[in-house]
């Protein structure tokens, strides 16, 4: 590993002022992804800026029952605080499906967010990956990739994003603040990861130099008839083969409203917006959960060894949808 100097964070100004002056510079949160990638020579920073300190880490209701999250609230509080469980239930049981409990503990909103990519050629630094060296190729396309992308990939990069929480907050609207060193911005979650094409080494719409400071969830009452769901290949600590974040508003057996978001088919938390417009308007049978799945993952490129994604991805979002209406129905 190599050598790095440490800071504490005294504020948020500052702290950005101490990426801004080293552009090696990372800043440090939970740690629990940036220090397994510095050990394997992913990263390699020069200075860590300890951010953990920073008053970020509360979460509060904003006008119309939505929430602000701090972005150093960790995983674990998170998942357990009254008002996400009680709003956005989807958002709790997404972060309760991801790593461990002792990894929740530490992990932070904003650096979930930030997680790098999952891909065994990315952490490995003796093989070619165009997100760490642009240019040198992709050899998942060809190699193993049976855990990859089959929604807006391209020949350039296959990965796929690996956060469960970010699924959620997808289907919710998230808007996520920054603070840069030309003052305050916004994103969409939406916008913050740009789409891969042929450069899949900017990761996120961030400025250089931003930290995030927090993620806004506007006001949904329907997210407080949502459901998570993942499927991996064991029972916990494991990632995602495919996920889904739901959530229906409906009445007289007709869908009013609804939101969906898949984790684990892109390189980004994908928001189906092709399968909510199927939806939306529509009866609440297993017909319309079954062409809407199929509007979504119309697009979906394969590779040879990931084909059955899309019969999985299919058959979650059916399962999900249909857990929903009956739901409503009770």
């Amino acid at each position: 590993m190599r050598e790095f100097d440490y800071r504490r964070a005294q504020d948020v100004p500052g702290a950005v002022a101490l990426l801004t002056d080293d552009p090696e510079a990372r800043f440090l949160g939970g740690g629990t992804n940036l220090l397994d990638l510095m050990k394997a020579g992913v990263e390699r920073p020069a200075r860590l800026v300890d951010v953990r300190e920073l008053p970020l880490g509360s979460v509060q209701s904003t006008p119309g029952a939505g929430l602000r999250v701090g972005a150093t609230v960790t995983n674990s509080d998170l998942a357990a605080h009254p008002d996400v469980r009680r709003r956005y239930p989807a958002l709790t049981q997404a972060v309760l499906a991801g790593a461990s409990g002792q990894l929740r503990n530490m992990a932070t909103v904003g650096g979930n967010l930030l997680q790098r990519v999952r891909c065994g050629y990315f952490t490995d630094v003796s093989r070619p990956c165009n997100r760490r060296v642009p240019g040198s190729g992709c050899p998942a396309v060809t190699g193993e990739h049976h855990n990859h992308a089959v929604l807006g990939a391209s020949e350039h990069c296959v990965a796929v994003h690996p956060s469960d929480m970010a699924v959620a907050l997808t289907a919710f609207d998230a808007v996520v603040s920054y603070e840069s060193a030309d003052g305050p911005g916004e994103l969409p979650l939406t916008d913050l990861y740009p789409p891969v094409g042929d450069t899949p080494h900017r990761e996120t719409a961030l400025p250089p130099g931003a930290l995030i400071t927090a993620v806004t969830l506007p006001p949904a009452p329907v997210a407080a008839h949502s459901r998570y769901r993942k499927v991996r290949e064991r029972a916990s600590y494991a990632f995602a083969l495919g996920s889904v974040a739901a959530a229906l508003d409906i009445e007289d057996g007709v869908v009013r409203e609804a939101r969906l978001a898949l984790g684990a088919v892109a390189s980004r938390p994908w928001r189906a917006r092709a399968a909510e417009a199927v939806l939306t308007g529509a009866p609440a049978d297993g017909a319309t959960f079954a062409a809407a799945a199929d509007a979504e993952l119309a697009a979906a490129r394969p590779l040879p060894d990931n084909a059955y994604k899309v019969t999985l991805m299919r058959n979650l979002v059916v399962a999900v949808l249909t857990e929903l209406a009956e739901g409503a129905t009770r």
